[in-house]
């Protein structure tokens, strides 16, 4: 988790869009963010956002639309512990409070951000489990085999938490398929416990799919 230090200054303006945009869990024009939240992301504050990394802007149509990254994601899972901006006066502290809560509950339940918020065109029963596991693998490993978090994978799915687990206790049987503990137990974090999976009396908290 970011620390207060490592978060960005950020106006209030700002973190509304992000929160906007992390509530839809989609692609926004700045139409909706008008219709939304009452205001568009242009000017100074998209560049600003663009620049951090927060937000990516398609600008090939009018209006131009916003998706929140995998590292505004991240900022915005972890506003709450920071220090809300002075000119956002009570509105911003309250909101800060309410995302606090929300995070709060999110750990209790085991649900990542992601899945609270998500939005899906299809039912996941619909769909192949080992499927869904394997995309959400491939868009997050940097090349066959290499090492992805489960918390991370986890947050891609859009199968409720009994699902996965079935699914990726099947998979572990998969000769392409590596689930593996951390080995330092000093380097798990709340929200690799979180994620992990158990298999017997193991704690597993990493996934690797293909050559090994």
């Amino acid at each position: 988790m970011p620390t207060e230090e490592s978060q960005p200054k950020l106006t209030p303006n700002q973190i509304l869009v992000l929160i906007v945009l992390m509530a839809e869990a989609r692609e926004l024009t700045n139409k909706d963010l008008t219709e939304l939240a009452g205001f568009s992301l242009t000017g100074e504050n998209n560049k600003k956002l663009e620049k951090l990394g927060l937000v990516e802007t398609d600008r090939t149509h009018k209006p131009f639309s916003h998706t929140l990254t995998d590292k505004g994601w991240a900022v915005v899972r972890s506003l709450h512990s920071t220090t809300p901006p002075k000119e956002g006066r009570s509105a911003i502290r309250s909101l800060f409070t309410l995302l606090g809560n929300v995070n709060r509950s999110l750990d209790r339940l085991q649900v990542s951000h992601a899945d609270f918020f998500k939005r899906t065109t299809e039912r996941a029963a619909d769909a192949d489990p080992q499927a869904l596991v394997r995309q959400a693998y491939a868009d997050l490993a940097r090349e066959p085999g290499a090492w992805v978090g489960l918390a991370d994978l986890r947050e891609r799915l859009t199968l409720d938490r009994a699902q996965q687990d079935e699914t990726l206790k099947a998979m572990a049987k998969l000769a392409d398929v590596r689930i593996i503990p951390v080995a330092d137990t000093k380097n798990v974090t709340d929200r690799d416990r979180a994620g992990a999976l158990r298999i017997g009396a193991e704690e597993n908290h990493a996934i690797a799919i293909g050559r090994s």
